[in-house]
């Protein structure tokens, strides 16, 4: 046997010794749980890439535990330095092996892009944590060209189930009012119905759903056209209401 095939046998190592190896390498894999949760995934995986992918799109507060593998810019209230960052990236680092770096820092309803200046926005538990989701669902339909995707928690399989739902006569009055709060919670409670009811007052279509998102999952999925109809008062005068930004209507070739 040559020099260089001696090289390449493997350690006259002991089966203790053989046993520490192999619980070393199995350490650098992922644990089972994460395993778990991304197999889970894999069909609101698939579901994104088939609207999303080959487009380029923002991302509100992306994070490790909700990558959906498109092309994005994740936008963030918080950055490098600020005491939130440091915490919510740890956790992500510690949870799945690597946190997600922030690209823009900004309020994720004061997005500062121009109007239609990218194919879509994606926000995964995010809109339950924005005071005013109106303004933020406004702002998303404002610098999209085509989709919000949306992943929001169902208040009955979150921590949320025995909070009363967040009627849309509240969401509105805080609309109208301008309300702001720096405050990090589940500022709103839906179920899929009530988010669907939220979508029908501000015209928009919701191109797909899943409830729940994934198997066992603690969320709906919503894809909506980022372009809203016009939105109509609701009772008896039933008086519509332009949309915040009206988009011209497309033009077809016949």
């Amino acid at each position: 046997m040559t020099a260089s095939g001696a090289s390449r046998r493997r350690p006259a190592l002991s089966a203790p010794e053989w046993a520490v190896v192999a619980r070393k390498r199995l350490a650098l894999l992922a644990p089972p749980t994460r395993l778990r949760a991304r197999w889970r995934r894999r069909p609101v995986l698939r579901l994104a890439r088939r609207y999303l992918g080959g487009l380029h799109g923002i991302e509100i507060g992306g994070s490790s535990q909700n990558d959906f593998g498109v092309d994005v810019v994740n936008v963030d209230r918080y950055g490098e330095g600020d005491e939130h960052y440091r915490f919510y990236k740890q956790a992500e680092i510690d949870a799945w092996g690597y946190g997600r770096p922030v690209d823009v820092i900004a309020r994720g309803h004061e997005l500062p892009f121009a109007d239609k200046s990218y194919d879509f926005v994606l926000a995964s538990h995010v809109i339950e944590h924005i005071p005013d989701p109106i303004a933020a669902l406004e702002e998303w339909a404002r610098v999209a060209r085509r989709y919000l995707f949306l992943v929001v928690p169902h208040r009955d399989r979150t921590f949320d189930r025995d909070r009363p739902l967040t009627p849309l006569d509240e969401l509105i009055e805080r609309h109208e009012r301008g309300f702001e709060s720096d405050e990090d919670k589940h500022w709103t409670v839906w179920t899929a119905e009530t988010f669907r009811e939220l979508c029908d007052y501000l015209g928009f279509e919701i191109t797909e759903s899943r409830d729940p998102d994934i198997q066992g999952g603690n969320g709906f999925l919503m894809i909506l056209r980022a372009s809203p109809r016009a939105r109509f008062r609701r009772g008896p005068s039933a008086a519509p209401l332009p949309s915040p930004r009206p988009e011209p209507r497309p033009r077809h070739r016949t």
